[in-house]
């Protein structure tokens, strides 16, 4: 049980892997004003760099779990390397749930575990304790796609995602209310974007007989494209801090 092993190559230099940089990421644990030894259940949790950093900044303590084997490995080298008290599972998220309700949960561009922003939301729901803080990461239009290849870039179709106050509403109807937001911008989109296409070129370099390396040379040609045509024009994506009402 474990990720596509492009998505590791992709991202192999990524502490962060959507595209919000340390910097607002750090605003948004400081906006939050989360307290010493708040708990914590992060959801698809990639490297683990916002509960490590979070645990060293504010005191969180707590759990992250993802399916990625490689990126575990690397949230508990993380965790070491801070010397901060949370842990990390490899496992599948998406039927994570908490023994005990914590104060923050959070999943960060990773609405798939509950098949779409609801389902996620729900499950998140589940290991939140009253009053507590839930944190989801999720794509909007920026503007309206001109047809369905810009969606299909992003692997998703046009109507999949709405405009940011479609999504703000869509929060409100399903009774949570939105108390903080940190947004990505062109910048910290093509931070996240363009570290892959180096990460993609040096790997089919060092690995020429892999047999992965067509497909890996082949996006390397094309996300560079695709990301300045259709991503950083199209898509905005943002970390929302919600409470239930």
């Amino acid at each position: 049980m474990d990720i596509p092993r492009i998505h590791t190559i992709r991202e192999s230099s990524h502490r962060i892997h959507n595209p919000i940089d340390a910097t607002k990421l750090a605003t948004l644990g400081r906006a939050l004003g989360i307290g010493p030894g708040a708990t914590a259940l992060d959801l698809a949790c990639g490297t683990g760099e916002m509960l490590c950093t979070w645990a060293r900044d504010h005191g969180v303590i707590g759990t992250g779990v993802d399916l990625s084997s490689v990126f575990i490995e690397r949230a508990r080298a993380r965790a070491t390397e801070l010397g901060v008290a949370v842990t990390f599972q490899h496992g599948d998220a998406s039927q994570y749930v908490a023994r005990e309700r914590v104060d923050l949960v959070s999943c960060l561009g990773a609405t798939w575990i509950g098949g779409g922003l609801e389902g996620t939301i729900a499950l998140l729901d589940r290991s939140l304790k009253p009053g507590g803080l839930m944190v989801i990461g999720e794509p909007y239009w920026l503007s309206d796609p001109p047809d369905e290849a810009v969606a299909a870039c992003h692997l998703t179709r046009k109507d999949e995602f709405g405009s940011l106050p479609d999504l703000v509403d869509r929060y409100d109807e399903l009774g949570y209310d939105l108390v903080e937001m940190v947004l990505a911008d062109k910048d910290s989109w093509d931070r996240y974007a363009a570290a892959q296409w180096l990460n993609l070129r040096r790997w089919a370099d060092a690995n020429p007989e892999d047999d992965l390396v067509p497909q890996v040379r082949a996006e390397s040609r094309t996300a560079p494209r695709d990301h300045v045509r259709y991503q950083r024009e199209y898509l905005g994506w943002g970390a929302f801090a919600l409470m239930r009402r």
